[in-house]
C-alpha cells in the first residue's frame, strides 16, 4: 500500500498551478499507476485529499477536485463496487453546485456515468439526482467552451445511457436544454447540441414536447444554413458537412417541427448562396420522408413550384453530344440539380397522386408541349427554350421512374403526344415483322419530341431493370407502359436509325447523330424481349456494328456507336441475360473479331484495335473472344515476319502487342479468372520461333522486339507459379533448340530500348533468331517469380553474361532479376533452381572465364594459362583497350547492382567502387598517355567521357524505378528503406570526390552521378541534410549547365530544389544560403536547351519570396531592386538582360511562370 509520503507530493504536484502542464501530466499518471496496480485503492485516496476536496481555498479545492475526476477518467475500465460508486457520484453531484470546482465535477460526473456495466456503474436514482442538480445548477453559457462542451457532453450521456431517469424531469430537463444551446456557437459544441435535441424528440412524449416544440427550433433555425468557411485550427476536425448533416438530423427527428421547419427551408431556396440552396432541398427531402404523407400534403403546391423553379434555373449550358453522356442526363449536373431532383423523386414515393396531377397540369410543361413544333431543330432553339426542354425532360423522367403507377400516368399522359410530334402511329409499327434496310423518313424528326420520348423511354427502362417479378408476371403493373411502348417501339427504332442513315460528320448533324444512337442504345437495354423485341434488337446491334465497320470515315457516328455498343454489351453483362448474351455475341462480337483479322485493311488499323479492346472489356466472356481473335491475328503476324520479313505485318504485330499490353492485360489483370489465357497466350509466341525452321534474314525491327518483349513481361508477370514453370520449360527448350547455345559471333550491337543508360551505339534495322530468342528468354525471366525453378541456371547465368558484354540490355536486366530473387544458402529455405545467390554472385564476379585478343571477346571453357583471362569486374575497369566493351560491362553491372542493392545484399558496394573508378578514369590514365596528334587524343578523350558518362547514369538504374525490370509488378526482391540507405552511404563519398576531383570532365561526371542518386531519393530523406545537399546542388547546375547532354540531370536537380524551397522543414537550410542560391538561379533563367530548366528555375526564384521576411530582408531588396529596374527599363548590364528573356521566352509557360514571380516578390514591398 503507498505511503502518504509517496503519495501527497504527486498530489501537490497536480494542485499546484506554478508546475508545468507536463509535471501536473505527470502525476496524474502516477496516481492512476497506483491505483491500476493495486498500490492504492480510491477510498485511501479521497482520504489523502480530503483537505484538497473540502479546503475553502477555491483554487485549491477546484484542482483538487479536478484531480479526483481526471483519474476516474483514467481508472475508466477498473473495476469499483457499488459503494463506492455510489459516494464519488454523490460528491460530484454536490459539486454541480460548486461553480469554482465545477469544471472538475463535470468531468468526475462524465467519467463515472459513461462507466461500462462490467466495471460497475451509476444506479437510475443517482443518475436522476446528477440530471436534476445539472438542471438546478449548472448554467452552460455562463461557461467557458471547454466547460460548455463538458456540460453537453454529461447531458447527451444521460439521456442516451439512462433515458427513463432523466425522463422523469419533464419539463424542468426541457427548459434546461433549451436555456443550455441558446446562442452556442462553438463547431464542437453545436455538433454536441444538435445530436442533444435529436435524442430530447426521442425521448419525450409529443403531447410534452410540443409545448416546447416552437422554442427549440427557434433556437435550430438561427443557424441555418451553416455557415462554416474558416475554421479556426483547434475546430479542424470539424467540418461544415458534419455541422449541416447533424443540423438536419435535429430539424427532421420530429413532425412537430413541421410548421416552423418547411416554411423556412422553401423560403431559404431564394437565398442567393449556392450551398444554402443546396442545404435547403437536401433538408426537405430528409424532413419530408421523416415528417410523413399528411403532415406534407398542405405544402405539395409550394414544394412543386420550388422544385420546378430550381430545376429550371439549376443548369445554364445545353446537351453534350460526347459519347460519354449517352448514359447520364446529357449534361453536367450539378450539387444543386442533384439535390432538386433527389427532393422531386423523395415527394413522388411518398405521395404520388398529388403532385402527379400537378405535373400533368403544369402550365409550363404544357406549353413546352404545344410550342414544340416551332422549332424542329435543337440548335435553333432559343437558350430559354432549351433550359426548359432539359427542365421538363428531367422533371418527365425522375417522376415516371418514381415508381409503378407513375411511370403509367406520366407516359399514358405524354407519350402518345410525342409519337404524333413524331409522326410516328401504332398503323405503321410491327413488332414482329420489323424490315431490314434503310428507314429514311421525309423530314427531320422534331428534336425537341426525340429528346423527350428518349427520356421517357429512360425512365421506364430504368423503372422496370432487374425486375424479377415484372420479368416472371409479364409486366401487369406496367401493362399501360408496355402496351405503349410495344405499339411504337418498331416506329420508333426505325425512326432513329433514319437519323443516322441521313447523317454526315458535319456538326449540324452532331443533334441527329447523337439522339439517333441514344435512342437505340435504351430500346437495346431492355430488359429481356417482352416488350423489345428479339428483331428490334439484333437490328439494333446490326446498325451499330455495321457503323464501326463501315462507317469509320464520320468520326462523331462512330464514336457514338462504339460507346453504345459497349454500354449495350456492359447491360447484357450485368443483368446475366443469355438470350441477349447469345445475340450480342453472334453479332457484335464475332463480326469485330473477324474485322480485328487484319487481313482486310478498309478499316485503320487503330480504329480496329480501339474497337476490339473497348467492346471486348464490357464483359469477360466477350474479352475471352477478344482475347483469342487478339492472340491468333499477332501469332499470324510473327509467323509471316519470320519467315517471310514482311515489314507490313511487323508494323501490325507492333500495334498489335501495344494494344494487348496497354488495353488488354491492364482489364484482364483486374478481372481476373484468365489464367488459362495467358498461359496460351505466352506459349503461342513461343511456337512461332520453335516451328520457323527457315528464319528471314532481314526482319525489319519497328520495334518489333521491344513490344514482343513487352507483351511477354506483362503476361507472364501475371500469371501464377505453376504457370510460370511451363512458360520458362517452353522458352528454354526453343532457346536450347537455336543454332549456338550458348550464343557465339562477332561483337554487334543489340536492337533494343536502353531504358537508363544512353549509349552510342548505332541500332541495326534487324537482328537475328538468335538474338530474339535471347531477349525474348530474357524477357521471361525478368518476369517470374522466385519460386520458379529456372533450367540449368549457370549456364544461363553465363549465357546471360556472353550476351550483356555484347550490348544485350535484356539479358543485362534478366541478370539483375535472377541476383535479386535467388534464395540465400544460409536461410535454409529451399532454392528452386539449384543455384543459390551466392553461387551466381560467385559465377558473375569471380570466375575468370572470358579472354580477349585482337580478334574480339571469345569465351574461355577450360584453362587459366592465357595472359588476357579477366573477370567481368576487370573488364569494368578497362583492364582492355577496348571501351566499347566496357561500357557494356558497366551496363550490364548497373543492372546486376539495382537487383542487389534492392534486396540490401553487401556486394553493391564493390559495384559502386567500380563506377566510381570509372568515373574518375581520364584523371587515373591522362598523365600517362603516351603523345599523340590532337585528333587522337580528342578521339581518346570522347571514349574516356562516353565510359564516364556510363558509369555515371548506372547511378539512374541503381536508383530509378524501372517499369521494365525489378519491380513488384515483376515480383522483385524490395528491401524497405534500400534508398535511402544507399543515399545515406553514398553522398559523403560522392561529396568528397567532388571536392577533391582536379578534372573537369571528372567533376561534371560525379555531379551527373549526384543528380542521379539525389532525385530519386525520398524528399524528406534529403530534407535532413538539406544544409549539407545545397551548395553541393548549386555546384551541379553550374557544372551540369555547360553539356546540353546534362539538360536531364540539371532539370532533376532543379526539381529537388524547389522541393526544399517548398517545404518549411528546408527553409532554414535554404535561408543560410539564400544570396547564393538566387545568384545562381538568376545565371539559368536563359538556359537556352530546355523549356523545363527556364520554368523550375523561375519557380525556384518565385518560392523564394516566401521566405521568412526578417531572415531574408537584404535578399528580398535585392531582387525587387531588379524587378523594379525591369518595370523602368533600366539597363543593368547583367542581371535585366536574363530577367528580360524570361519575360520574353518565346515558351509562354515561361513568361506566365516569369510574370507570377514579379507579382510574387513585388508583393513582399
Amino acid at each position: 500500500m503507498a505511503e502518504p509520503s509517496q503519495l501527497t507530493p504527486h498530489i501537490e504536484s497536480f494542485v499546484d498551478f506554478s508546475r508545468t502542464p507536463n509535471q501536473q501530466a505527470a502525476s496524474l499518471d502516477a496516481i492512476a499507476s497506483l491505483l491500476k496496480n493495486n498500490v492504492l485503492t480510491i477510498e485511501k485516496l479521497v482520504r489523502e485529499m480530503d483537505m484538497y476536496l473540502t479546503t475553502t481555498d477555491d483554487v485549491i479545492r477546484a484542482r483538487g477536485t479536478l484531480l479526483l475526476g481526471e483519474v476516474l477518467t483514467c481508472l475508466a475500465s477498473k473495476p469499483l463496487d457499488d459503494a463506492t460508486i455510489h459516494s464519488l457520484i454523490v460528491f460530484f453531484t454536490d459539486r454541480l453546485a460548486d461553480w469554482k470546482a465545477l469544471r472538475g465535477a463535470l468531468v468526475g460526473c462524465l467519467a463515472l456515468v459513461r462507466r461500462k456495466s462490467s466495471g460497475g456503474v451509476v444506479n437510475a436514482n443517482d443518475a436522476k439526482a446528477v440530471a436534476h442538480s445539472y438542471v438546478q445548477f449548472v448554467q452552460v453559457q455562463l461557461l467557458a467552451q471547454h466547460d460548455r462542451k463538458l456540460c453537453f457532453e454529461l447531458l447527451e450521456c444521460l439521456l442516451q445511457r439512462y433515458p427513463n431517469a432523466v425522463a422523469s424531469l419533464g419539463e424542468d430537463l426541457l427548459y434546461a436544454v433549451c436555456e443550455g444551446i441558446d446562442g452556442e456557437k462553438d463547431p464542437h459544441c453545436l455538433m454536441l447540441t444538435f445530436h442533444i435535441v435529436e435524442v430530447v424528440a426521442r425521448l419525450f412524449p409529443d403531447d410534452l414536447l410540443a409545448n416546447f416544440a416552437g422554442e427549440l427550433f427557434e433556437i435550430l433555425g438561427c443557424y441555418f444554413p451553416i455557415h462554416f468557411t474558416h475554421p479556426k485550427s483547434e475546430d479542424l476536425d470539424v467540418k461544415r458537412d458534419d455541422l449541416s448533416r447533424a443540423l438536419m438530423l435535429a430539424f427532421s427527428c420530429t413532425p412537430l417541427f413541421e410548421p416552423f421547419a418547411i416554411p423556412l427551408l422553401l423560403e431559404k431556396l431564394s437565398s442567393s448562396l449556392p450551398s444554402a440552396k443546396v442545404d435547403s432541398l437536401k433538408y426537405l427531402s430528409n424532413c419530408t420522408l421523416k415528417y410523413g404523407a399528411d403532415r406534407m400534403a398542405k405544402h405539395s403546391e409550394a414544394i412543386w413550384s420550388s422544385i420546378k423553379e430550381a430545376i429550371y434555373t439549376s443548369h445554364e449550358r445545353g446537351l453534350s453530344f460526347s459519347p460519354d453522356s449517352l448514359d447520364g442526363l446529357g449534361f453536367q449536373e450539378s450539387g444543386l440539380l442533384s439535390e432538386v431532383l433527389t427532393l422531386l423523386e423523395t415527394v413522388l414515393k411518398q405521395n404520388d397522386d398529388l403532385l402527379l396531377s400537378r405535373i400533368i397540369d403544369d402550365e409550363d410543361i404544357n406549353l413546352i408541349f404545344n410550342t414544340m413544333t416551332n422549332y424542329k431543330n435543337y440548335k435553333n432553339m432559343p437558350l430559354q427554350n432549351k433550359q426548359k426542354l432539359h427542365a421538363v425532360g428531367l422533371i418527365l423522367f425522375v417522376s415516371a421512374k418514381a415508381s409503378t403507377a407513375a411511370c403509367n400516368k406520366i407516359l399514358e399522359s405524354f407519350f402518345p403526344r410525342l409519337m404524333d410530334t413524331l409522326g410516328l402511329s401504332v398503323g405503321n409499327s410491327s413488332q414482329n415483322q420489323f424490315q431490314d434496310g434503310n428507314h429514311v423518313f421525309a423530314d427531320r424528326l422534331n428534336h425537341g419530341a426525340l429528346f423527350l420520348s428518349i427520356e421517357l423511354l429512360a425512365a421506364f427502362r430504368d423503372q422496370i431493370a432487374g425486375s424479377e417479378k415484372f420479368l416472371s408476371e409479364s409486366a401487369p403493373a406496367h401493362e399501360t407502359c408496355s402496351l405503349l411502348l410495344k405499339n411504337f417501339s418498331a416506329s420508333l427504332a426505325k425512326a432513329f436509325i433514319s437519323t443516322l442513315a441521313t447523317s454526315t460528320d458535319d456538326d449540324t448533324y452532331d443533334t441527329d447523330i447523337y439522339f439517333g444512337v441514344k435512342g437505340l442504345l435504351v430500346l437495346g437495354t431492355f430488359p429481356g424481349f417482352l416488350i423489345i423485341s428479339k428483331s428490334i434488337f439484333e437490328n439494333i446491334l446490326l446498325t451499330f456494328t455495321s457503323i464501326i465497320t463501315l462507317e469509320f470515315n464520320k468520326t462523331s457516328l462512330w464514336k457514338l456507336a462504339l460507346k453504345a455498343l459497349v454500354l449495350i454489351g456492359s447491360f447484357i453483362d450485368r443483368c446475366h441475360d443469355v438470350e441477349k448474351a447469345r445475340s450480342y455475341m453472334d453479332i457484335v462480337i464475332e463480326k469485330i473479331v473477324s474485322v480485328a483479322s487484319f487481313h482486310d485493311f478498309t478499316m485503320p488499323l487503330p480504329l480496329k484495335l480501339e474497337a476490339v479492346s473497348v467492346i471486348g472489356a464490357s464483359g469477360p466472356s466477350y474479352m475471352l473472344k477478344t482475347v483469342q481473335g487478339l492472340e491468333e491475328a499477332i501469332c499470324a503476324n510473327l509467323s509471316e515476319v519470320y519467315v517471310h520479313g514482311n515489314p507490313k505485318s511487323a508494323k501490325v504485330t507492333v500495334q498489335l502487342l501495344e494494344c494487348y499490353s496497354n488495353k488488354v492485360l491492364p482489364w484482364i489483370d483486374e478481372a481476373g479468372g484468365f489464367e488459362e489465357v495467358l498461359l496460351q497466350f505466352a506459349l503461342n509466341i513461343w511456337n512461332p520461333l520453335e516451328n520457323c525452321a527457315v528464319f528471314s534474314a532481314q526482319v525489319h525491327e519497328y520495334d518489333l522486339l521491344d513490344a514482343t518483349m513487352k507483351a511477354m513481361r506483362l503476361v507472364v508477370g501475371s500469371c501464377s507459379v505453376e504457370s510460370q514453370n511451363i512458360i520458362i520449360q517452353k522458352a528454354y527448350d526453343v532457346l536450347s533448340l537455336s543454332t549456338s547455345f550458348p550464343l557465339k559471333g562477332p561483337m554487334s550491337a543489340i536492337p533494343v530500348k536502353l531504358k537508363g543508360l544512353q549509349l552510342t551505339q548505332e541500332r541495326n534495322t534487324c537482328y537475328s533468331r538468335d538474338v530474339l530468342i535471347l531477349s525474348l528468354f530474357a524477357s521471361v525471366i525478368i518476369a517470374v517469380r522466385p519460386q520458379v525453378h529456372i533450367p540449368n541456371l549457370r549456364l544461363v547465368l553465363c549465357l546471360f553474361m556472353t550476351a550483356l558484354l555484347k550490348g544485350n540490355v535484356p539479358a543485362a536486366q534478366a541478370l539483375g532479376s535472377v541476383i535479386n530473387k535467388l534464395g540465400v544458402k544460409s536461410t535454409g529455405i529451399e532454392i528452386p533452381s539449384n543455384c543459390t545467390l551466392e553461387e551466381a554472385v560467385d559465377i558473375i564476379f569471380n570466375m575468370s572465364s572470358w579472354s580477349f585478343d585482337d580478334n574480339g571477346l571469345s569465351r574461355k571453357h577450360g584453362g587459366l594459362n592465357s595472359d588476357n583471362e579477366m573477370g567481368f569486374p576487370n573488364i569494368c575497369r578497362s583492364v582492355v583497350n577496348n571501351k566499347l566493351l566496357q561500357i557494356h560491362a558497366i551496363t550490364g553491372l548497373a543492372w546486376i547492382g539495382k537487383g542487389l542493392v534492392m534486396r540490401g545484399h553487401e556486394k553493391i558496394k564493390e559495384i559502386t567502387m567500380i563506377f566510381l573508378e570509372s568515373l574518375s578514369s581520364d584523371e587515373r590514365t591522362g598523365s600517362v598517355l603516351p603523345e599523340q596528334d590532337p585528333s587522337e587524343d580528342n578521339s581518346e578523350q570522347d571514349v574516356h567521357l562516353s565510359v564516364a558518362k556510363c558509369a555515371a547514369d548506372a547511378f539512374q538504374v541503381l536508383m530509378g524505378d524501372s517499369e521494365d525490370c525489378l519491380n513488384r509488378k515483376f515480383h522483385a526482391t524490395v528491401r524497405p528503406l534500400y534508398k535511402q540507405r544507399y543515399y545515406s552511404t553514398m553522398m559523403p563519398i560522392l561529396q568528397s570526390l567532388i571536392v577533391d576531383s582536379k578534372s573537369s570532365s571528372s567533376r561534371s561526371m560525379l555531379h551527373r552521378a549526384f543528380a542521379h542518386i539525389i532525385s530519386d531519393t525520398p524528399l524528406s530523406v534529403i530534407l535532413n541534410d538539406a544544409n549539407k545537399m545545397i551548395p553541393v546542388m548549386l555546384d551541379g547546375l553550374s557544372e551540369l549547365s555547360i553539356d546540353i547532354s546534362d539538360k536531364e540531370s540539371m532539370y532533376s536537380l532543379l526539381l529537388v530544389l524547389s522541393g526544399i524551397l517548398t517545404d518549411k522543414n528546408g527553409q532554414e537550410a535554404v535561408m543560410e544560403c539564400a544570396h547564393r542560391i538566387v545568384d545562381r538561379l538568376i545565371g539559368f533563367i536563359a538556359y537556352p536547351h530546355s523549356t523545363l530548366v527556364r520554368e523550375t528555375v523561375i519557380q525556384c526564384i518565385a518560392a523564394m519570396s516566401r521566405l521568412p521576411r526578417m531572415r531574408s530582408y537584404k535578399l528580398k531588396k535585392q531582387l525587387i531592386f531588379i524587378l523594379f529596374a525591369l518595370a523602368s527599363r533600366n539597363r543593368d548590364v547583367l542581371v535585366l538582360q536574363a530577367i528580360s528573356n524570361a519575360l520574353d521566352d518565346p515558351k509562354r509557360v515561361v513568361r506566365r511562370e516569369a510574370v507570377k514571380c514579379r507579382q510574387a516578390w513585388a508583393s513582399v514591398v
